[in-house]
This record gives structure tokens, sequence and C-alpha cells, in this order.
């Protein structure tokens, strides 16, 4: 019945902050179980919403919802403060589910900043922007068990203008995963491990995906994560378009596949054979340095039908157990430019 009773509340306070120009529904310090929620849009002006306090979410979530607190068709809206969502994840890790649950979810809000918010334990991804323009997101942290499946810290799909700045991700998937019609995204200055890395894809997977376009991730670091900068798809997959992409002045601490373009993913092994039907044309990786965990610190494995076009590598230095990586690179146009990089060339 308090559960119940705080839902309620949330939902009224949030009519009223929703209602008014400058409105704010705070959370206080405290504890707090809240079931799912949805706050929707559109609002009269600004709204903001201040957590302060913890508010954890039930073991057993809504079946078929896929999401634990979603901010809705809204414009103009600000997140912030010190608190904590605790997804409460631990038990939902054990078993096998379906639906993708988000601790928090933006879908169709625009003009957003989201500062300083804590999220442990979510059941899959902590922060999922999805369908949103003008998104500016500053020192979040996000923290899950090594182990804990699809734990994604920042998931983007379909959305415009991102710009990610600091933080820190630690979990058992990727830091921040970017999906199709992603477009104009910056991410810098983020530490990202344990967890699978900064990635673009999965992509291919579905019919209609929209192009990825113009991302930059600069000045991040990466330690004891299971890839390091990557881009996948699938394969066979559907048609796509990865251009414009640049990774630069990040740095990598024991890292396995520290820049992994892979077009043959296949995370179930139960893909049937075929080539990867997306595109992936202009990826800069420029002044990437570190230790890798593996032998080889490059991999471009591109599509056969597909293959990759005008990928370059500047001032990267990758070692290997003090020694220099190797290279490895399968159906791309591979440019390794200027003196003294290791890798220097493909094997």
């Amino acid at each position: 019945m308090m559960q119940i009773r705080i839902w309620l509340s949330h939902l009224y306070a949030w009519k009223k902050a929703c209602e008014t120009d400058g409105g704010t529904l705070s959370v206080p310090k405290g504890n707090y179980e809240l079931s799912d929620i949805e706050f929707s849009g559109p609002c009269t002006g600004k709204t903001n919403f201040v957590l302060d306090g913890t508010i954890i979410a039930p073991e057993d979530p809504t079946p078929d919802i896929d999401h634990w607190i979603m901010f809705h068709n809204v414009d103009s809206l600000s997140i912030s403060g010190t608190g904590t969502l605790d997804g409460n994840g631990a038990s939902y890790w054990e078993t096998t589910h379906d639906t993708t649950i988000t601790s928090l979810k933006l879908n169709s809000v625009n003009k957003v900043d989201i500062r300083d918010i804590h999220s442990i334990n979510s059941k899959k991804f902590h922060f999922n922007v999805h369908n949103c323009n003008d998104v500016t997101i500053n020192n979040i942290h996000a923290t899950a068990p090594e182990d804990s499946p699809n734990t994604d810290g920042i998931h983007l799909g379909k959305s415009d203008n991102i710009i990610i700045n600091g933080g820190n991700i630690a979990t058992g998937d990727d830091c921040i995963s970017i999906g199709d019609g992603v477009t104009n995204t910056n991410i810098t200055g983020v530490n990202c491990g344990p967890g699978h890395g900064i990635s673009i894809g999965s992509l291919g997977q579905y019919e209609g995906e929209q192009e990825v376009r113009s991302i930059r991730v600069t000045n991040c670091n990466l330690k004891n994560t299971k890839n390091g900068l990557r881009i996948k798809t699938f394969a066979p997959s559907q048609p796509g378009l990865v251009s414009d992409i640049t990774f630069e002045g990040n740095i990598v601490n024991n890292v396995d596949n520290p820049i992994i373009i892979d077009q043959h993913y296949c995370p179930h092994k139960k893909c049937e054979g075929g080539e990867s039907s997306v595109l992936i044309n202009g990826v800069k990786f420029i002044d990437v340095r570190g230790s890798s965990s593996v032998e080889t610190g490059v991999k471009v494995d591109c599509s056969k039908s597909h293959p990759c076009k005008d990928i370059q590598l500047k001032g990267v230095s990758l070692t290997f157990e003090g020694k220099p990586t190797n290279a490895v690179c399968y159906s791309a146009d591979v440019e390794f430019l200027g003196d003294d990089q290791t890798p220097s060339s493909c094997s």
C-alpha cells in the first residue's frame, strides 16, 4: 500500500510540475520503493526532476513493459541531483527475459539536460535515449556487476545532437551503445570499465534501420573491458550505413580488442551464413593509445559483399605485454597514416 501511495504522489507532483513553467518534482533524501511509472507531457514550459533520495525498483517488473521510469513527449527537461536509481536487478539477471527493461528511459523528449544521477543494478539498460533531440548527459554514474547481462550504461537510438560528458560507467555490457538512427553525437571524457567498451551497434538486425552518422568519441578512458572502440553489425543483415565516425585521444588499459570493426557479429552463435549489408564508410582512429590484453590490437573484419571504405589510423600506439600489437584486416580499405605507429600495417 505504501508503494501505491508513493506512486500516486509522484504522478500528482509531476502533473503539477508539468503544468507550471519551471515546475519541479523533487525526491528528497531517503529510500523509496516505486513501481514502473511514466511521466508524460506535453508540459507548459521547462520541467525539472530533482533526485536526491534513492528510488528502488520492484524485483518483479510489470510484464511486457520496457521501462521502469520513463519521460515521454516532453520538451525542455532537466534531470539532476545526487540521488540514486536502484534497479534491483540481481534476481532478474538469473533468468532469461525477452523484454529489455531500462531504469530511466527518455522517449520523444527534446532539450534535455541530465547530470550527476547515479544508477545501480539496472535490470537491463541503465539509461535509454530513444527518438530524442538535443540531449546533454553530464557526469552520470552507472554500475552493475561485470557478469550482469545486457546492463548497458547508456543506449542511444534514433536520436540527434547528443552530448555525453564525463561520468563513470562500470557494467556487464557496453558502457555506451549507439543504435541505428543516431546522428551528430559527441562523447567525451567517459571512464569505462569493466564492461564491453563503447560500441556502435549492433546494426543490421531489423528492416528499415536508419543511418548512423557523425559520431565523435574523444578522450575517454577504457580499463579492463572486453572490447574497446567497436563497430559491430550482424551477418547476414538488413541494409544500413555507418559514416563519418571519429575515435580520438582515447586511452585503453588491458582491453580486449582495443580497436575492432566486426561485421560478422553473432552473439548467440545461431546466425545463418551470409555477409552484412551494412556499409561502413569513413572511420578514423586517431591517437588511440595504451595496452591490449590480446596480441591483436586492431581487428577490421568487414563484409565481403559490402567492404569497409576509408578506414584511417593515425598516431595509434597499442602494446601487448610490453611488445607491439598486430593488426588484421579483411575486406577493408585501411590506411595507416604517419610514422612510428603500433601497429603500423595490416598483417
